[in-house]
């Protein structure tokens, strides 16, 4: 039937993508990143994502927030946490150029701890941090970074002090949000936690919905395109 064909034809290219070819070959190129096919094929069960995949994706949610209707969304790289535990305030004072992160809805930080991916959320409206991991581990250090980071880029870029005591931190419990059940999936979990949370919906998936969200990340960073 012609219901089957979109779903068919979706198939087609994943399994092409993760086909035999050049693993150097650039398949998505957009937001001055490069996916190549080496990249792609980390979104294979049981490959833990890689940073090109995760930043490409986190883009195209920046993309679909420009649409009406959906909450002003900024998005810092993955390889923005590393630089800030690393060199401090200074060191990434510039990555915000252009951009009053004060003037947004919402802002996340994906997070790569080593071996696990996890996602810090700032939600600006509520004045809030939150610390979502699909292994139930607590990030508060993580959040007092993050509230740290917006003290000194609200000194530096507004010439004001952010009135601390009314942020909220918290490690969002895993009673509250899907947990991953394998040492795969993390990197899927925070992709699926950034899209529902960047629309203002509740987080409804679960580990069973892994495997296809997997093959539609692939679609989605190939045709640069949310379904």
């Amino acid at each position: 039937s012609p219901l089957d064909c979109p779903f068919q034809a979706m198939e087609r290219e994943v399994s092409a993508a993760f086909g035999k070819g050049e693993p150097g070959e650039i398949l998505s190129s957009a937001f001055k990143l490069k996916v190549t096919r080496e990249d792609i094929c980390t979104l294979q069960h049981p490959c833990w994502l890689n940073d090109e995949v995760i930043n490409f994706y986190m883009n195209l949610l920046v993309e679909r927030s420009k649409k009406e209707g959906y909450p002003a969304l900024h998005v810092f790289s993955t390889f923005f946490y590393p630089k800030l535990c690393s060199g401090g305030y200074k060191a990434v004072r510039r990555w915000t150029r252009g951009v009053d992160l004060f003037k947004q809805d919402l802002i996340l930080v994906p997070i790569h701890l080593r071996v696990h991916w996890t996602l810090l959320v700032i939600d600006v409206r509520k004045k809030t941090i939150r610390y979502f991991d699909s292994l139930g581990q607590k990030g508060d250090n993580i959040c007092k970074t993050l509230l740290q980071y917006l003290q000194e880029e609200s000194r530096e870029k507004r010439n004001l002090e952010l009135s601390v005591s009314e942020w909220t931190l918290r490690s969002v419990s895993p009673q509250e949000i899907p947990q991953q059940t394998n040492g795969s999936d993390c990197g899927v979990f925070v992709c699926k936690f950034a899209d529902s949370i960047s629309r203002d919906k509740p987080i409804t998936f679960t580990q069973e919905h892994m495997p296809y969200f997997r093959r539609k990340m692939v679609w989605e960073i190939i045709h640069q395109q949310l379904l």
